[in-house]
């Protein structure tokens, strides 16, 4: 059982609202961990791969970090205004009897759906991966381009 910290407020003692939903997921990880063999692993740091989304006037540009996977695992896909990315992180076995110190790295397949803020011309979409980082190119589509409009006097 934990000990949960009650809080005063304006009108008497109330919870921060999601702080019980927090505790119980963090309660339910540990369990969870303790069935799998994990301890704290990559369920607690975040998604992956990492990346950056920019643009400029017209392009976008989606750089993610994938260390460790080849290219030809790396399957990308446009599909509306969503960009895909999907592959398999695969790391070499270290042998039967290796007992582990710290294990961070995970190897198994991955998703990322990222939705684009503007549409793009699918068809020029180029992607390129270098040192680890893929770098996706999604050309603007011709009307999400910004168009400077000539003012005529009359």
């Amino acid at each position: 059982m934990a000990v949960v910290r009650w809080r005063p407020g304006l009108y008497g003692w109330h919870r921060e609202p999601f702080a019980e939903a927090d505790r119980l997921r963090r309660e339910m990880d540990k369990l969870l961990d303790t069935f799998t063999g994990r301890k704290g692993a990559v369920s607690s740091t975040g998604v992956f791969p990492a990346l950056n989304v920019s643009e400029d006037q017209g392009n976008l540009y989606v750089r993610a970090e994938l260390p460790g996977v080849a290219p030809g695992e790396i399957e990308i896909t446009t599909q509306e205004n969503n960009l895909i990315i999907k592959g398999e992180r695969k790391i070499a076995a270290e042998g039967e009897k290796v007992s582990y110190h710290r294990r961070e790295r995970e190897a198994g397949t991955f998703r990322r759906i990222i939705s684009l803020p503007t549409r793009v011309d699918a068809d020029k979409v180029t992607a390129a991966c270098r040192n680890g980082v893929l770098t996706v190119t999604l050309p603007k589509a011709a009307e999400a381009k910004p168009r400077q409009v000539e003012v005529k006097p009359q």
